[in-house]
């Protein structure tokens, strides 16, 4: 396994490759991995003859006051676990190789952006997308990988790819859980033992959620519970729960004829914990019921 962290030693590697003919897959990631991202690396290595994963942890994507400085980091614990899996190259830039010091071009997506995670933290989503484009840009990935945990994320970066004609594959990988139902998140390093126990009601909450909303009619009164049961749980605060058609993230009264997803923020303490799950379209019986 290489490792480089200069740009121009990165892209002579990319270039060799090309030249060979060989597939590439990418999986970015910010470090601190665990079993969620090491599952995107099973598939990254499954799906093409050379794999690439980038550890750096971001600081566009952050605001003044988040975590930034005490955000997890394990180079040396996640190159080992990289090296175990097959990976053929890691990229470790510095923010001085990222960033020039006078940078001034971002990339701003709109549609499935809006809302969500982008309520409580408005710059999040314009340093997710320049910094994976400048990763495409470098790297120059057939394919890249994603989790479903961060779905709107997910989103974002395939509207993004879309829209500026970018030549790679998007590919979205289901949620890797704890055996308790927690969202694996480098974040949840952050818990308190108490908190940690409180932590799986997320899914939990969800997943009854779904099951409501599976049986028709409007989505208000089950997403209004599910905020009361996750506080009722012990959570401090909720940012959101809230139904959005699954390919677009458009918001959504109800279920109808087109899959949706239930996507959820809540907060324990100063950690803020996200999760989703897919809710499939109703029945047309359903669709057809009246609220009453």
């Amino acid at each position: 396994m290489e490792t480089v962290r200069e740009t121009a030693a990165l892209r002579r590697r990319i270039r060799a490759w090309r030249e060979e003919g060989a597939p590439i897959a990418f999986v970015p990631t910010m470090g601190a991995l665990h079993g969620g991202h090491l599952s995107l690396v099973r598939h990254g290595r499954a799906a093409a003859a050379r794999l690439v994963v980038s550890i750096f942890v971001n600081p566009t994507q952050f605001a003044p006051g988040e975590d930034f400085e005490r955000y997890p980091r394990d180079e040396a614990g996640d190159l080992a676990k990289l090296e175990a899996l097959g990976v053929d190259l890691v990229y470790l830039p510095d923010i001085g190789t990222m960033y020039a010091p006078d940078h001034a071009t971002w990339v701003v997506v709109e549609g499935p952006a809006r809302g969500l995670c982008a309520e409580t933290r408005p710059h999040f989503f314009r340093g997710v997308a320049t910094v994976v484009a400048k990763l495409f840009h470098r790297v120059q990935p057939d394919i890249a990988i994603f989790g479903e945990k961060d779905y709107q994320q997910l989103l974002v970066i395939r509207r993004m790819v879309r829209d500026l004609d970018m030549p790679v594959e998007i590919i979205g990988r289901p949620t890797v859980r704890e055996p308790d139902g927690l969202a694996m998140s480098s974040r949840n390093a952050y818990l308190s033992p108490q908190q940690r126990r409180i932590a799986p009601a997320l899914y939990r909450i969800l997943c009854e959620t779904a099951e409501a909303l599976s049986r028709g009619g409007s989505a208000a009164p089950s997403l209004a519970t599910a905020r009361e049961h996750l506080l009722e749980a012990g959570f401090t605060a909720v940012d959101y729960v809230e139904l959005r058609d699954a390919e677009d993230l458009e918001p959504l009264e109800r279920l109808a004829t087109r899959p949706g997803r239930l996507l959820a923020a809540a907060r324990l303490g100063e950690t803020r914990l996200i999760d989703n799950l897919p809710v499939p379209p109703v029945a047309r019986s359903a669709t057809n019921r009246s609220d009453d």
